[in-house]
């Protein structure tokens, strides 16, 4: 890890396209300016870690109701047209029309 020490309106560049300037410094904690492009993702990692956290706890948790459910709708029957193609039109194999 590297340590910096760094004062108001000082900056750190990282890469060729990230900068992370001081912008305040207080007694119980020090503001800090991120400019980076959009495709970098930050996150303040008690944040990702309280997300990370809830989605592990909410894929833990099954509803057996739910998942019946699913699994009938993936089952069931697709309905067919008057036609007798489905309704998601003919298949890739079905002769061209023209």
């Amino acid at each position: 890890m590297l340590v910096l020490s760094r004062r108001v309106g000082e900056r750190l560049v990282i890469g060729d396209n990230i900068v992370v300037t001081v912008i305040e410094v207080r007694s119980d904690g020090v503001r800090l300016g991120i400019d980076a492009p959009r495709d970098v993702r930050v996150h303040r990692a008690e944040i990702l870690e309280a997300v990370t956290a809830a989605n592990v706890e909410a894929s833990a948790v099954v509803d057996d109701a739910a998942v019946a459910a699913l699994r009938d709708l993936v089952h069931r029957p697709r309905p067919s047209t008057a036609t007798g193609e489905d309704s998601a039109g003919p298949g890739p194999d079905a002769p061209a029309q023209g």
